[in-house]
């Protein structure tokens, strides 16, 4: 599979897509650049593509600054509004689209990378160093009573995360290590007994952001990899989906009927005419679908 262009280049460094009803369409962030992107029916940046959704918005990208210098992951909330990870800890949203950052949780060289919503309506994000230096990171967790918590450190690079419909099992990804690993959940414990599930050492890139299907399988986009891997149940590749940009960095499924797979691209650390499309959202409808029911932060 091959996936479409469906806008310029124009992010810096895009990450952590996802689709919900709550805002109507797609958000993802410029994450450098401190902006929340944001594909539907109305916008104020024309997109340079057809969105490969029938029904769906006319291919407009709205770009809305988050009172941080870095916005590394935004997640719908029962509110009506928004969750975001800011640079040194967590923000909300409002439904009027007013953003209140919360108190910075450190003040080391360390910022949010990127995180999910939990099956108890807590928002984990995991963390990673400037320059990446290796166990600085965390993941950490903001309950919808707004109490925060450090769950647990000794990452590198906290990237992927996405969790099973049944509440039970949260997929995962460091990207230094080359896995995808699997983490058993509760409520009340977290995320506990990590375990590999996937090797993609031997694949093109590394693993970054991730996301599930309706049927539980995973999909991991492969940064310097130009490609986005399908995953059986058993963690071995099942399918490869090209993207014309070699730096590409999370995915998640959206539209109307959840069918299409929205993927974003970086051009951080790139020289100015290397590799053009970089920056881009790209699309691709690869026969499956997405989660039936979202997960919102608040429950």
């Amino acid at each position: 599979m091959h996936a479409e262009r469906i806008t310029d280049s124009i992010c810096h460094h895009a990450e952590g897509p996802y689709w919900s009803d709550t805002w109507g369409g797609l958000r993802w962030v410029d994450m450098l650049a401190g902006d929340i992107m944001h594909l539907g029916p109305e916008g104020s940046v024309r997109a340079g593509g057809a969105p490969l959704l029938a029904d769906g918005p006319g291919g407009e990208v709205t770009r809305f600054p988050a009172p941080s210098s870095v916005v590394a992951c935004v997640r719908p909330a029962s509110s009506g509004g928004a969750v975001l990870a800011l640079e040194k800890g967590f923000g909300l949203e409002d439904a009027d689209g007013s953003i209140e950052p919360l108190p910075d949780l450190w003040d080391e060289p360390v910022r949010m990378n990127e995180g999910a919503i939990a099956p108890d309506g807590s928002f984990l994000c995991g963390t990673m160093g400037y320059g990446a230096p290796q166990g600085a990171a965390a993941m950490w967790r903001l309950r919808p009573d707004g109490t925060t918590t450090r769950e647990f450190g000794d990452l590198t690079i906290s990237n992927g995360l996405a969790f099973t419909a049944d509440g039970t099992h949260a997929y995962y990804v460091d990207t230094p290590t080359g896995r995808v690993d699997l983490f058993d959940w509760s409520d009340e414990d977290g995320l506990v007994e990590r375990r590999p599930f996937a090797d993609l050492s031997g694949e093109d890139g590394h693993p970054d952001g991730l996301c599930l299907d309706a049927e539980g399988r995973v999909w991991v986009a492969m940064h310097s990899g130009s490609q986005v891997l399908g995953l059986d149940e058993h963690g071995a590749v099942a399918e490869k989906i090209s993207v014309d940009a070699r730096q590409v960095t999370a995915c998640t499924f959206g539209g109307a009927d959840r069918s299409t797979l929205f993927i974003t691209t970086s051009r951080e650390n790139l020289p100015d005419g290397e590799d053009p499309a970089a920056g881009s959202l790209f699309a691709v409808r690869p026969g499956v679908r997405g989660p039936e029911t979202e997960l919102l932060f608040g429950g």
